[in-house]
């Protein structure tokens, strides 16, 4: 298994509870606190590729406050997506794990076991 990258955000329960599952199977992966560092553009057109999903909203987390003021709506681009997520990285959904090429959302943690497990 290629080294891995977990975008993760220690304030929530299902980011933490992926992160401790990853630390028991001993995945060897770099721990991004993307909340912290921030979001590069190329990052985050990688990671909407890896997710292989067509719908880029599906990155995002629509409840945020950050979503208005992003200026988010259902007719939004990819690319407005994509940039919002680096104006406003709060608004990634969370947990994602990356492995190679392939990515995944861990709500619910059974998807990161899948792309563990592949």
């Amino acid at each position: 298994m290629p080294k891995a990258v977990f975008y993760h955000n220690p304030r929530c329960s299902k980011s933490r509870q992926a992160l401790q599952y990853l630390q028991a199977q001993n995945i060897e992966m770099k721990v991004v606190e993307y909340l912290k560092e921030g979001l590069k553009i190329d990052e985050v057109k990688a990671l909407h590729e890896a997710l292989n999903v067509d719908d880029a909203s599906l990155m995002i987390r629509h409840k945020e406050a950050e979503y208005k003021l992003a200026e988010l709506n259902k007719q939004s681009t990819t690319q407005d997506i994509l940039q919002a997520l680096v104006d406003y990285p709060k608004l990634l959904e969370r947990p994602i794990l990356l492995v190679g090429n392939k990515a995944a959302i861990g709500r619910p943690l059974e998807n990161i076991q899948a792309i563990v497990n592949d």
